[in-house]
């Protein structure tokens, strides 16, 4: 880790963390509130629907604009535009693109194209964690800020192998960042159901956990894929998910950082207290590993 004590984070005048864990366990929050400290807040996800994946979101919103004749006519005339506007609290517009597969009737997409635009997240995803340490040089270089959050997606851990000790990308992200993990309780999980399940959201999955996920629910429903119920298969999904990306957080924190609690992070108000909870996390980090 490149803070191996807590006095070496305490003292350090380059404070740099990736945060990550499951979406809604205060990722954002927290880096939210560095910033408003003086952090500079590098968003995996809005890097993701802006520079990697923006022209195929704006594409797909036209493509729907051009099966409304007044619309078609506007765009061929160039006398509208067609952009989303992602911000780092409002990620819907790439949600939206990402969508849910099943009955086309019900806002589905074929399940060949559902798994292309999964295949476009992943490589953007690698890629907008890849360009961290150029934002670390970037932030200090022309902004001046000598600290920096990286705001992950809840799914690095499905681009990453945290067991690999050469992992392409936690080697070039753990140079450069101390990696932390927001650890989530079982009462979490079970909020985290109920909230998905009042308003189900496409989500990111590992290609084979996808596979075996997409067939088990044909079996067990006996519906043809055609006829899926988009969210009623990303609410069966999404309990599979969060139990399937459970141990490969807790093998990024294992192998390559530390953890804290989203108890613990709910309660930080200030820079200070982000501070002194993550000096507290290296110190019990080292006397579990001594």
């Amino acid at each position: 880790m490149i803070y191996e004590t807590a006095a070496e984070w305490t003292e350090s005048a380059n404070k740099r963390v990736l945060l990550f864990g499951m979406s809604g366990l205060g990722k954002t929050r927290a880096s939210a509130i560095l910033r408003g400290g003086g952090w500079f807040h590098y968003s995996v996800d809005y890097r993701i629907g802006t520079r990697y994946m923006g022209e195929a979101i704006s594409d797909n919103l036209k493509r729907q604009a051009m099966t409304v004749p007044l619309l078609r006519e506007l765009l061929l005339s160039d006398s509208m535009r067609i952009a989303s506007n992602i911000t780092f609290d409002n990620l819907a517009p790439l949600s939206t693109y990402l969508g849910k597969p099943g009955d086309p009737a019900k806002g589905g997409l074929p399940f060949d194209e559902y798994r292309h635009r999964q295949t476009q997240h992943h490589d953007a995803e690698v890629d907008a964690l890849l360009d961290t340490p150029r934002f670390i040089s970037r932030a200090r270089d022309l902004y001046g800020y000598q600290n920096f959050v990286c705001d992950s997606g809840g799914s690095i851990c499905e681009v990453v192998n945290p067991d690999h000790r050469v992992d392409p990308v936690l080697s070039v992200l753990s140079r450069h960042l101390l990696l932390v993990w927001i650890e989530g309780s079982e009462a979490h999980t079970a909020d985290l159901v109920r909230r998905f399940a009042r308003a189900p959201k496409p989500m990111y999955y590992r290609p084979e956990f996808l596979l075996e996920s997409w067939d088990a629910y044909l079996a067990e429903s006996g519906r043809m894929p055609g006829a899926v119920d988009p969210d009623a298969f990303v609410r069966w999904t999404y309990a599979r998910a969060l139990a399937h990306r459970q141990p490969r957080y807790a093998a990024m924190a294992a192998n390559w950082g530390i953890k804290v609690s989203a108890d613990a992070v709910a309660r930080v108000q200030t820079p200070d207290d982000f501070d002194a909870l993550i000096a507290e996390a290296i110190d019990r980090h080292a006397s579990q590993a001594a």
